[in-house]
């Protein structure tokens, strides 16, 4: 949930249409009375235009001040998001106009739900994502309106954006993978956590979403409740992300679509991976690489969520050897670094022999473009099918390359992502295909 106020400061004045219908009237009668050198006229037009310009002089300089109360909710392609609007001091909320912008990505499942309750301004919002997406919501915009319905402000406000998180579910277990070991400077020990698995370390209550495997059922039965076992674990490796965020030959609309897939594929790996205690690092390439540092924890974890979410498509396109040598400069070698890139060209594959001939252990993930590449409208049917075949086939022949350097898992379906998983779970497959 989050919440924010803000006072209200200088606000957008605009007259609404009954004001302009009140000052077309009155203008009227004045012409009328003047050419008519009636006083009648002048009498009932001097009210009609006074009465828009006193709402305007009379009524408050900036609309009320307000706080928001919101959240997200649903799973899989579903985003329910509720709250309230609440006014402070208390202003009457049918004075008050709500719009809610959608952001591209959701789509609307039902209408929008918006109740007066009180006080306050009680909404709820049924959207659909398409795809798996990371991406902060735009605050509601609210109007307010004087009892007349002749002028409005909009309200000045600030509070936070709330981030919607949907990506494949697989990804809530990929951390724990075992990673290959990365601290091989003598004198360095690896350090310990309590996790999943490993060492018995005590027993602690269960969350609700607990795998039976955990919950110690001798303690339940004594203790009346669910109790689960803890661990005391060993870090096994560390991960690096490496965002490739250079334009293909695809164009700007389908690589910034596959970017925001690779986004939301590597916030989920990352929030798996530090709830499994695990130090995970971020790498986006565009023309320059930009990085967050391996680290652990909740700190590190809003490190890389709003770099993630700052992550944009490049306007130039980098060479290949450079990401190679800044991730050198920036990570250890021995890292285990999932690149996540859709191989639309031949450049994004020459990126992973460079990196591992710098030392680091590459597996691609690749979100592929043929679910969303655009039908040539110009073409027959038969042509059409011809086209799709020559491209799969071309970009099946692109992932044998890259099979030859690393392991690559091409993502076709984006709510899926369970190769993956059983590929870092089994690392003996990882020279094999899967």
């Amino acid at each position: 949930m989050s919440t924010g106020g803000h006072a209200p400061g200088p606000s957008a004045f605009r007259w609404r249409p009954r004001a302009a219908l009140l000052f077309g009237a009155g203008t009227t009668l004045l012409v009328l009375g003047i050419v008519l050198r009636n006083p009648g006229p002048l009498l009932f037009a001097l009210p009609i235009l006074l009465a828009p310009v006193a709402a305007a002089l009379l009524g408050p300089r900036a609309g009320p001040p307000a706080r928001l109360d919101w959240k997200a909710s649903g799973s899989g392609r579903e985003v329910r998001v509720s709250g309230a609007i609440r006014f402070e001091p208390p202003t009457d909320p049918n004075d008050v106009l709500v719009e809610f912008p959608r952001p591209a990505g959701l789509a609307q499942a039902a209408p929008p739900r918006v109740e007066r309750v009180g006080q306050e301004i009680q909404f709820l919002l049924h959207w659909s994502a398409a795809d798996p997406i990371v991406l902060p919501l735009p605050v509601p915009r609210l109007v307010w309106r004087d009892p007349a319905g002749l002028v409005e402000r909009s309200v000045s406000w600030n509070p936070p954006d709330l981030v919607v998180e949907r990506y494949p579910p697989e990804l809530v277990n990929i951390g724990a993978a075992r990673l290959e070991r990365t601290i091989a400077v003598p004198g360095e020990t690896i350090s310990r956590g309590v996790g999943s698995s490993g060492e018995f370390f005590g027993i602690r209550e269960a969350t609700p979403t607990e795998p039976p495997r955990r919950i110690n059922w001798k303690a339940t039965a004594r203790a009346g409740r669910l109790l689960a076992n803890e661990y005391r674990v060993e870090r096994t490796g560390d991960v690096l992300l490496l965002i490739d965020a250079r334009p293909s030959s695809l164009g700007p609309a389908i690589d910034t679509q596959l970017l925001s897939l690779s986004v939301a594929a590597a916030h989920g790996i990352a929030e798996s991976f530090l709830r499994e205690k695990a130090r995970v690092g971020l790498g986006v390439y565009g023309e320059f690489l930009d990085t967050v540092p391996l680290a652990g924890g909740r700190t590190q974890g809003v490190r890389l969520r709003a770099a993630l979410l700052a992550a944009r498509l490049a306007t130039e396109t980098g060479v290949p050897e450079r990401c190679a040598v800044a991730v050198r400069r920036y990570f250890p070698p021995g890292v285990t670094t999932i690149l996540l890139t859709s191989l639309a060209d031949d450049s994004s594959a020459d990126v992973v022999p460079y990196l591992r001939r710098r030392g680091f252990p590459v597996i691609v993930l690749s979100p592929s473009p043929l679910p969303v590449l655009p039908a040539p409208p110009s073409l027959t049917e038969v042509e059409r099918q011809s086209v799709a075949r020559l491209t799969r086939l071309l970009r099946r022949r692109r992932l044998a390359r890259t099979w030859q350097d690393a392991p690559v898992v091409d993502w076709e379906d984006y709510w899926s992502l369970a190769p993956l998983v059983e590929l870092l779970r089994r690392p003996s497959r990882r020279g094999r295909g899967i």
